[in-house]
């Protein structure tokens, strides 16, 4: 663009109402406004495998909160879910799993989410990267978690997924029966948090 084009341009932009000015500035930064609010609903849960199989651990117990921001980019906040709430599907399991990370001492899974790098938005959706830091088994460590932001009203529904290495988390005990059986270190986890405001008021219900 030539500097007489980008002069121009400059000075129609100066003309504008605030108002519009503000509605350009959001439509140029690619986002929108999000309200404070708390977890409404959710699931945390991972994908695992063992020598004998594959298997899934699930909770939707879910606690979280969320800060709002003029734009999707200032949001922050936390989510976390307790490591006994976990269930695969077998009772041996569920208690080898809290036995290998200690849940009645480390006893929650928690994700505390420090930016958000806006990469693609639609109508009534946003492809983002999460960044943040997980805390399991007592250990800090930073992670970034490609996710999907859904609007509807004045909730929001936050869809991510991401691989961990238990290894990474100090996790061990898992190999049990002299070895005979083993779950393997590289998980993927998947978070769906709702987000609905904090001091009532009305919400749109997003639907699993």
């Amino acid at each position: 663009m030539g500097k007489w084009m980008l002069g121009i341009a400059l000075a129609a932009f100066t003309a504008l109402p605030g108002s519009a000015q503000t509605t350009l500035k959001a439509t140029v930064a690619g986002s929108r406004p999000v309200r404070a609010g708390v977890a409404t609903e959710g699931k945390l849960s991972f994908d695992g495998r063992a020598n004998v199989g594959k298997f899934t651990g699930t909770t939707t117990t879910i606690r979280g909160e969320l800060s709002g921001g003029d734009d999707l980019t200032m949001a922050r906040g936390w989510v976390e879910a307790p490591v006994g709430t976990l269930a695969t599907g077998n009772d041996k399991r569920d208690r080898d799993l809290n036995r290998s990370m200690e849940s009645d001492k480390y006893p929650t899974i928690r994700f505390e989410l420090t930016g958000v790098v806006l990469k693609g938005e639609s109508n009534d959706s946003a492809q983002v990267d999460l960044q943040g830091t997980f805390q399991i088994h007592g250990v800090r460590r930073d992670a970034t978690i490609p996710a999907t932001v859904v609007f509807a009203g004045d909730a929001i529904r936050v869809r991510g997924d991401t691989p961990l290495n238990l290894k990474d988390y100090r996790i061990g005990g898992l190999s049990k029966a002299l070895g005979m059986l083993r779950m393997y270190e590289d998980i993927v986890v998947h978070i769906d948090v709702a987000f609905g405001p904090a001091a009532g008021g009305p919400t749109a219900r997003i639907e699993y």
